[in-house]
C-alpha cells in the first residue's frame, strides 16, 4: 500500500496494528511479521505494533525475546492500555518499546477525576524520562486535548480528531 502511495507522490504513513494476546503468543510471530513486511513491501520503520500491557507481562522472558526480534527488524513497539494491568516499571527500561499508550479509561477522567489527571501526568513524565513517546487514546473533547498538550503528550487518538473511517477515505497529504 505505501509503495503505491509513494509512487503517486503521497507521503508514506505508518501502519498501526494491534496484536491480540493470542497472536502475541504464537511461536513464529517474528517470522510471520517479517514475511508480511516483505510481501507488502512496507518499510519496517513504518509498522507500529501495539501489544497490551497485560500480554507483555504474562510471560516476560518470551516478551523480551519477541520484542527484541521485532525491534531488530526496525518495527516500532507500543505498549497499549498502559496503567490498566499489573506491570513492573522495571520492564519499561528493559523492553525495547518506543511508546506507551495511555488507556482511554484514564483520559476520560482527566477533567473530572483528579486521580486520573495525576496518573496521566505521571505516565507522561515517566515515559518522557525514558525517551518513550506517549499516545493518549479516547480524546473526545477539546478540554481533554488541551490538558494532554499542556502535559506534553506526543500523539492523540479519539473521536475529537477523527471518527473511524475506511482506508480509502483517509485524508492524503503530498510527500514533501
Amino acid at each position: 500500500m505505501n509503495s503505491s502511495r509513494q509512487k503517486a507522490g503521497l507521503a508514506a504513513g505508518s501502519v498501526a496494528a494491534n496484536l491480540s494476546p493470542r497472536q502475541f503468543q504464537q511461536p513464529n510471530l517474528i517470522e510471520m511479521i517479517a514475511a508480511a513486511l516483505e510481501e507488502s513491501h512496507l518499510d519496517p520503520h513504518l509498522l507500529e505494533l501495539e501489544i497490551t500491557e497485560s500480554s507483555a507481562m504474562e510471560h516476560a522472558t518470551y516478551t523480551m525475546y519477541v520484542l527484541q526480534g521485532l525491534a531488530e527488524m526496525g518495527v516500532r513497539i507500543v505498549l497499549d492500555d498502559f496503567g490498566t494491568g499489573f506491570s513492573s516499571l522495571g520492564y519499561l527500561k528493559d523492553f525495547p518499546i518506543h511508546a506507551l499508550k495511555i488507556d482511554r479509561s484514564f483520559v476520560g477522567g482527566i477533567l473530572s477525576q483528579p486521580k486520573d489527571a495525576a496518573i496521566v501526568s505521571a505516565i507522561i513524565g515517566i515515559a518522557h524520562s525514558l525517551d518513550l513517546e506517549v499516545i493518549a487514546e479516547g480524546v473526545e473533547v477539546p478540554a481533554q486535548l488541551d490538558f494532554l498538550q499542556e502535559k506534553g503528550c506526543d500523539r492523540y487518538q479519539g473521536f475529537l480528531l477523527a471518527r473511524p473511517m475506511p482506508p480509502l477515505e483517509l485524508p492524503l497529504r503530498r510527500a514533501a
